[in-house]
């Protein structure tokens, strides 16, 4: 039987900044930007405790709680440490999907649900690393994720076939995978509010209401998910979009570029791959997509590398039209390893 285990590392970057920063533990510390425009990236637990998350802006925090301490990212470092963390995981599988810079899923085979072996897995990242991780386990991967997100920091849930439904039915229905801002807004307005009311719509009621998100909807609060554990090898592409109010400002669109560049590199890395092309879409005031792509010799990685060479594809491709919606995929993707083997 193959278990899926989900480990997600408690607010990683702020728990980076107290590893390196010994002074602030205990403090209340927040991840990103100082400027009043600026928005919090990571919350560590104590600052949680004024009402402060993560997207909040930063003006905001500050007013919840005047004695923040702001720490500005540090990419490379909480790459570095990632890795570290990855490095440990990689022995109790050889099947590992990396989600995020902070978050992945372990499928392993040969044995039971066992909390000691998800002790060992923590207590082997905190020595190595100096960093605490939360896990979940269970049969599939929405409920190994739901368990590790049960009880953080440093939590440990093990959810089993016989422990559905009566597990779920007390849960917000935003702890349910696949109900977004606007899905949970949709249901709260005809009263459903927890998994138990959920439980009560019939399948072609949600299917209705939410199409083919509705069926995975109906699956999941019964304990169904077929999603696989994926390594990064089998995965085609990987990108970013943004919709946003209508603009023909090259600034504001080259600054998304400039972003999208930043985050798809941080992804790249962190899954150890690269690719060999690149795709720019653009939508416009009137919903036309255009796209244009180009691949290049040598696989790209990096921040800068991508940035400089999704301008441009935009300078080539982009004439000028108000756009609602530009986004940036890497494909024909390689290991990073390979690919760096082959540069030299």
């Amino acid at each position: 039987m193959e278990i899926i285990i989900h480990v997600d590392i408690d607010a990683f970057y702020a728990s980076v900044e107290e590893l390196d920063d010994k002074s602030i533990i205990g403090k209340p510390v927040v991840v990103g930007g100082k400027s009043n425009h600026g928005v919090v990236t990571t919350a560590n637990y104590v600052a949680r405790k004024y009402g402060i998350h993560s997207a909040m802006p930063m003006y905001m925090a500050k007013n919840l709680c005047n004695h923040l301490i702001i720490k500005p990212m540090r990419r490379a470092r909480y790459l570095e440490k990632s890795r570290e963390v990855f490095d440990v995981l990689k022995r109790y599988s050889n099947k590992i999907e990396k989600v995020s810079i902070d978050e992945s899923y372990l499928a392993v085979t040969g044995i039971d649900y066992d909390e000691s072996f998800l002790k060992v897995l923590q207590n082997e990242v905190r020595e190595k690393t100096g960093l605490n991780v939360s896990c979940g386990m269970s049969y599939n991967k929405f409920l190994a994720k739901l368990a590790s997100d049960w009880n953080k920091p440093k939590g440990i849930k093990i959810i089993k076939e016989s422990d559905i439904p009566d597990i779920l039915l007390p849960l917000d229905i935003k702890k349910i995978h696949g109900i977004g801002r606007k899905s949970e807004a949709k249901l709260r307005n005809i009263g459903i509010n927890t998994v138990a009311d959920l439980y009560e719509l019939p399948l072609d009621f949600l299917m209705g209401m939410f199409k083919k998100s509705g069926e995975e909807i109906y699956n999941r609060i019964r304990g169904i998910d077929k999603r696989e554990v994926t390594p990064e090898t089998i995965r085609k592409s990987l990108g970013t979009e943004s919709t946003f109010e209508i603009t023909s400002s090259r600034k504001i669109l080259e600054n998304y570029l400039k972003d999208f560049a930043e985050e798809i590199s941080e992804d790249l890395i962190i899954k150890e791959i690269a690719g060999y092309t690149l795709t720019l879409k653009m939508k416009d005031e009137n919903f036309k997509v255009k796209t244009r792509s180009k691949t290049y010799e040598l696989a790209v990685f990096e921040e800068d590398d991508i940035y400089e060479k999704a301008i441009e594809i935009f300078e080539d491709s982009y004439e000028g039209s108000k756009l609602r919606l530009i986004g940036l995929t890497v494909s024909n993707l390689t290991d990073l390893n390979k690919r760096q083997l082959s540069f030299f």
